[in-house]
């Protein structure tokens, strides 16, 4: 393991607990290969849909992710003023879980930043390629500027973008810290960053811990991962859109960053009474 590279604390055993209500096996693996066969449905039609206009790609791609994760039996809620995130946009959360992608997705469909090793997962690997997926090489430094550049020049083409400036998942109890790297690239592209918040819950409503069976931590295997979602009853993913901040605010990346990062770690105390749809 690379000693520069972002870690988390979380683990599975420690992390990654449900004492909340379960399902039978009988409808867990129904909820699993429902969940695997919508994400497969997006494998293959993906090359179908890039060839739609922006209004119709944007939206299917929009009810695609939305599907996916009530797929998986996951409710969600979608929490923050509309019409946020438009193109060009550089769109920061936290990271808890896999669930994270296709649910920013339901929201903010566009191009997301992920590590290179994402492209070996199965389905998901060659649905993120096909659908635009800037990959990150996070053992080469090297790369670092050139991936800026990229991720600069797909903001100024219009292009949303997508990152988890943790650059690791943590379990939703506490966050790391927003790599400055990304933001760089919003300051040289004169963007607007939209953070947004992911929290996961368990059942029932006023249950405010959250879900650790929705973390994906560690070195948690992906098929323990999804068998666990699939088996917590009544969790709910809630992705809370935050005020934007304009890249010109901040005199330097780091200054943008530790803004973004503050305020999607405070937004769970500062909560308001925004819109709300499902």
């Amino acid at each position: 393991m690379n000693p520069w590279l972002p870690t988390s604390p979380c683990t599975p055993l420690t992390c990654a607990g449900h004492d909340g209500r379960t399902r039978g096996r009988t409808a867990a693996v129904v909820l699993l290969l429902a969940g695997c066969a919508f994400t497969l449905a997006g494998v293959l039609g993906a090359p179908f849909v890039l060839l739609l206009g922006a209004v119709r790609r944007e939206r299917l791609i929009r009810l695609w992710a939305y599907g996916v994760v009530r797929a998986f039996g996951v409710r969600v809620r979608v929490v923050g003023p509309p019409g946020a995130g438009a193109p060009g946009t550089l769109v920061v959360a936290n990271h808890i879980s896999w669930l994270d992608i296709p649910l920013v997705a339901a929201v903010f469909p566009g191009r997301m930043l992920a590590k290179s090793e994402i492209r070996n997962w199965p389905l998901l690997g060659r649905l993120a390629a096909v659908g635009g997926t800037l990959f990150v090489e996070r053992e080469r430094f090297r790369a670092l500027p050139t991936t800026v550049r990229g991720i600069a020049a797909a903001l100024r083409d219009g292009s949303r973008v997508v990152a988890f400036p943790e650059g690791t998942t943590w379990c939703g109890r506490g966050g790391g810290r927003f790599g400055p790297a990304v933001f760089q690239a919003a300051i040289d592209a004169n963007s607007t960053i939209q953070p947004v918040r992911i929290t996961y819950r368990a059942a029932p409503a006023e249950h405010t811990a959250p879900a650790g069976a929705a973390a994906f931590v560690g070195d948690d295997p992906l098929i323990a991962s999804l068998w666990r979602v699939v088996t917590a009853a009544g969790l709910t993913a809630e992705i809370r859109v935050l005020p934007q901040i304009p890249a010109g605010d901040c005199p330097d990346r780091r200054a943008l960053a530790r803004l973004a990062q503050t305020a999607v770690a405070n937004d769970s105390a500062n909560r308001s009474p925004e819109s709300v749809h499902h």
